[in-house]
Protein backbone atom coordinates (compact mmCIF):
# COMPACT_ATOMS: atom_id res chain seq x y z
CA UNK A 1 0.00 0.00 0.00
CA UNK A 2 1.46 3.60 -1.12
CA UNK A 3 0.08 6.39 1.57
CA UNK A 4 0.19 9.37 -0.73
CA UNK A 5 -1.72 11.99 1.80
CA UNK A 6 -2.38 12.97 5.43
CA UNK A 7 -6.01 13.61 6.15
CA UNK A 8 -5.58 15.74 9.74
CA UNK A 9 -8.36 16.12 12.17
CA UNK A 10 -7.38 19.77 13.80
CA UNK A 11 -9.17 19.78 17.01
CA UNK A 12 -6.99 17.88 19.74
CA UNK A 13 -4.87 16.22 17.21
CA UNK A 14 -3.09 19.42 15.90
CA UNK A 15 -4.23 22.06 17.97
CA UNK A 16 -4.88 21.96 21.38
CA UNK A 17 -8.28 23.86 21.32
CA UNK A 18 -10.46 22.14 24.36
CA UNK A 19 -9.82 24.91 26.54
CA UNK A 20 -11.04 27.45 24.14
CA UNK A 21 -13.98 25.48 22.94
CA UNK A 22 -15.01 25.38 26.06
CA UNK A 23 -14.36 28.88 27.44
CA UNK A 24 -16.38 29.74 24.05
CA UNK A 25 -19.35 27.97 24.98
CA UNK A 26 -19.60 29.25 28.25
CA UNK A 27 -19.47 32.74 27.05
CA UNK A 28 -21.49 32.09 24.18
CA UNK A 29 -24.39 30.80 27.21
CA UNK A 30 -23.75 33.92 28.96
CA UNK A 31 -25.33 35.85 26.60
CA UNK A 32 -28.66 34.60 27.67
CA UNK A 33 -27.53 34.10 31.27
CA UNK A 34 -27.35 30.30 31.01
CA UNK A 35 -24.20 28.45 33.39
CA UNK A 36 -22.72 25.66 31.77
CA UNK A 37 -20.08 25.65 33.56
CA UNK A 38 -20.72 22.29 35.04
CA UNK A 39 -19.80 20.57 31.45
CA UNK A 40 -16.17 19.39 31.28
CA UNK A 41 -13.94 20.61 28.88
CA UNK A 42 -13.41 17.46 27.25
CA UNK A 43 -17.22 16.64 26.92
CA UNK A 44 -18.12 17.38 23.75
CA UNK A 45 -14.58 16.51 21.97
CA UNK A 46 -15.53 15.63 18.17
CA UNK A 47 -18.93 16.85 18.21
CA UNK A 48 -20.27 19.58 16.13
CA UNK A 49 -21.94 22.36 16.67
CA UNK A 50 -25.33 21.09 15.73
CA UNK A 51 -25.08 17.91 18.06
CA UNK A 52 -23.77 20.22 20.94
CA UNK A 53 -26.77 22.80 20.36
CA UNK A 54 -29.23 19.94 20.93
CA UNK A 55 -27.32 18.95 23.85
CA UNK A 56 -27.22 22.58 25.36
CA UNK A 57 -31.04 23.83 23.87
CA UNK A 58 -32.68 22.58 26.90
CA UNK A 59 -30.68 24.93 29.18
CA UNK A 60 -31.86 27.95 26.74
CA UNK A 61 -34.58 30.14 27.29
CA UNK A 62 -37.10 29.73 24.23
CA UNK A 63 -35.92 33.06 22.40
CA UNK A 64 -32.33 31.60 22.23
CA UNK A 65 -31.81 30.74 18.43
CA UNK A 66 -29.43 28.28 17.52
CA UNK A 67 -28.04 30.59 15.02
CA UNK A 68 -27.39 33.57 17.04
CA UNK A 69 -25.61 30.90 19.88
CA UNK A 70 -22.95 29.41 16.73
CA UNK A 71 -22.54 33.36 15.54
CA UNK A 72 -21.19 34.16 19.64
CA UNK A 73 -19.26 30.59 20.15
CA UNK A 74 -17.48 31.57 16.94
CA UNK A 75 -17.30 35.30 17.46
CA UNK A 76 -15.77 34.62 20.96
CA UNK A 77 -13.26 31.89 19.83
CA UNK A 78 -11.98 34.14 16.56
CA UNK A 79 -11.42 37.04 18.64
CA UNK A 80 -9.24 34.48 21.29
CA UNK A 81 -7.22 32.07 18.56
CA UNK A 82 -4.05 33.67 19.38
CA UNK A 83 -4.28 31.52 22.93
CA UNK A 84 -4.15 28.50 21.06
CA UNK A 85 -1.19 26.18 21.13
CA UNK A 86 0.12 23.05 18.75
CA UNK A 87 -0.37 19.88 20.36
CA UNK A 88 3.44 18.25 21.28
CA UNK A 89 5.15 17.57 18.22
CA UNK A 90 2.14 18.86 15.52
CA UNK A 91 3.91 21.35 13.72
CA UNK A 92 7.63 19.66 13.64
CA UNK A 93 5.31 16.71 12.50
CA UNK A 94 3.57 18.30 9.15
CA UNK A 95 7.36 19.58 8.05
CA UNK A 96 8.83 16.44 8.07
CA UNK A 97 5.68 15.36 6.07
CA UNK A 98 5.52 17.78 3.73
CA UNK A 99 9.55 17.84 3.03
CA UNK A 100 8.61 14.11 2.18
CA UNK A 101 6.28 14.70 -0.61
CA UNK A 102 3.17 14.19 1.24
CA UNK A 103 -0.24 16.32 0.42
CA UNK A 104 -1.71 17.28 3.64
CA UNK A 105 -5.60 18.28 3.88
CA UNK A 106 -7.58 19.07 7.20
CA UNK A 107 -10.74 17.68 7.68
CA UNK A 108 -12.70 18.94 10.25
CA UNK A 109 -16.15 18.66 12.12
CA UNK A 110 -15.77 22.46 12.98
CA UNK A 111 -17.58 25.18 11.46
CA UNK A 112 -15.53 27.42 9.10
CA UNK A 113 -15.09 30.37 10.53
CA UNK A 114 -13.33 27.82 13.35
CA UNK A 115 -11.19 25.77 11.10
CA UNK A 116 -9.80 28.88 9.81
CA UNK A 117 -8.97 30.32 13.10
CA UNK A 118 -6.97 27.20 13.90
CA UNK A 119 -5.30 26.95 10.70
CA UNK A 120 -4.38 30.90 11.00
CA UNK A 121 -3.15 30.07 15.05
CA UNK A 122 -1.00 27.24 13.46
CA UNK A 123 0.69 29.17 10.83
CA UNK A 124 -0.18 25.64 9.33
CA UNK A 125 -2.12 27.42 5.46
CA UNK A 126 0.81 27.30 3.38
CA UNK A 127 1.13 23.51 4.23
CA UNK A 128 -2.03 22.23 3.81
CA UNK A 129 -3.72 21.84 0.26
CA UNK A 130 -6.90 22.41 1.54
CA UNK A 131 -9.41 21.99 4.27
CA UNK A 132 -12.68 20.71 4.47
CA UNK A 133 -15.36 22.21 7.66
CA UNK A 134 -18.55 21.08 8.51
CA UNK A 135 -19.59 23.69 6.52
CA UNK A 136 -18.70 22.41 2.99
CA UNK A 137 -20.78 18.85 4.10
CA UNK A 138 -23.96 17.65 4.20
CA UNK A 139 -23.05 15.37 7.13
CA UNK A 140 -20.60 15.88 9.21
CA UNK A 141 -18.73 12.80 11.57
CA UNK A 142 -18.96 10.13 12.26
CA UNK A 143 -20.68 10.22 8.91
CA UNK A 144 -18.31 8.91 5.70
CA UNK A 145 -18.84 12.37 4.04
CA UNK A 146 -16.13 14.07 4.90
CA UNK A 147 -13.20 12.20 4.30
CA UNK A 148 -15.05 11.25 1.03
CA UNK A 149 -15.10 14.34 -0.24
CA UNK A 150 -11.47 14.68 0.83
CA UNK A 151 -9.91 11.66 -1.18
CA UNK A 152 -12.47 12.69 -3.91
CA UNK A 153 -10.61 16.17 -3.94
CA UNK A 154 -7.09 15.15 -3.58
CA UNK A 155 -8.30 12.67 -6.60
CA UNK A 156 -7.00 9.82 -4.44
CA UNK A 157 -8.47 6.41 -3.70
CA UNK A 158 -9.19 5.83 0.01
CA UNK A 159 -6.74 3.57 0.42
CA UNK A 160 -3.67 5.46 -0.39
CA UNK A 161 -4.75 8.46 2.41
CA UNK A 162 -4.26 8.16 5.94
CA UNK A 163 -6.64 10.05 8.48
CA UNK A 164 -4.88 10.93 11.88
CA UNK A 165 -7.98 11.09 14.28
CA UNK A 166 -8.23 11.99 18.30
CA UNK A 167 -11.84 11.22 19.05
CA UNK A 168 -14.04 8.22 18.38
CA UNK A 169 -16.22 10.39 16.02
CA UNK A 170 -13.65 10.99 13.56
CA UNK A 171 -12.34 7.20 13.52
CA UNK A 172 -15.74 6.25 12.33
CA UNK A 173 -15.89 8.57 10.20
CA UNK A 174 -12.34 8.09 8.33
CA UNK A 175 -13.38 3.88 8.48
CA UNK A 176 -16.58 4.19 6.64
CA UNK A 177 -14.69 6.29 4.36
CA UNK A 178 -12.29 3.28 3.25
CA UNK A 179 -9.35 5.24 4.83
CA UNK A 180 -6.26 3.88 7.01
CA UNK A 181 -6.78 5.17 10.56
CA UNK A 182 -4.59 6.04 13.11
CA UNK A 183 -5.48 7.38 16.61
CA UNK A 184 -3.36 10.25 18.20
CA UNK A 185 -4.32 8.44 22.02
CA UNK A 186 -2.54 10.86 23.48
CA UNK A 187 -4.69 10.67 26.93
CA UNK A 188 -3.50 7.35 26.98
CA UNK A 189 -7.55 5.87 26.88
CA UNK A 190 -6.71 2.66 25.27
CA UNK A 191 -8.18 3.09 21.60
CA UNK A 192 -8.84 0.01 19.76
CA UNK A 193 -11.27 1.14 17.27
CA UNK A 194 -7.54 2.06 14.86
CA UNK A 195 -5.48 0.63 12.17
CA UNK A 196 -2.77 1.82 13.88
CA UNK A 197 -2.40 4.02 17.96
CA UNK A 198 0.46 6.33 18.49
CA UNK A 199 0.57 8.24 21.99
CA UNK A 200 3.36 10.88 20.15
CA UNK A 201 2.96 12.49 16.78
CA UNK A 202 6.79 12.49 16.17
CA UNK A 203 6.01 8.34 15.39
CA UNK A 204 3.84 9.27 12.56
CA UNK A 205 6.28 9.91 9.61
CA UNK A 206 8.13 6.31 10.85
CA UNK A 207 4.49 4.76 10.78
CA UNK A 208 3.63 6.38 7.07
CA UNK A 209 6.90 5.14 5.67
CA UNK A 210 5.98 1.54 6.35
CA UNK A 211 3.30 1.85 4.22
CA UNK A 212 4.99 3.86 1.02
CA UNK A 213 6.96 2.30 -0.96
CA UNK A 214 9.24 5.42 -1.15
CA UNK A 215 11.63 6.15 1.72
CA UNK A 216 10.82 8.55 4.58
CA UNK A 217 12.55 10.02 7.33
CA UNK A 218 11.79 8.62 10.82
CA UNK A 219 13.27 11.49 12.77
CA UNK A 220 12.39 14.60 13.68
CA UNK A 221 14.10 17.42 12.67
CA UNK A 222 14.74 20.08 15.84
CA UNK A 223 13.68 19.72 19.25
CA UNK A 224 10.65 21.85 19.28
CA UNK A 225 6.67 21.28 20.68
CA UNK A 226 4.22 22.86 22.57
Amino acid sequence: MTIRAVAWDVDGTLVDSEPLHHDALIAACQNWNVDISDITEDFFRGVHMGDVWRAIAPRMPAEAAERDWIAANDEYYVKHRKLLKPMPRALETVAVLAEAGLSQICVSNAGRMILDANIDALGLGSLMEFSLSLDDVSDGKPHPEPYALGCARLRLRPDQVIAIEDSSTGRRSARSAGLLVVAYDHLGEGITDADHIIRDLSGLPSLIGAHRSATMPVAMHGTGGA
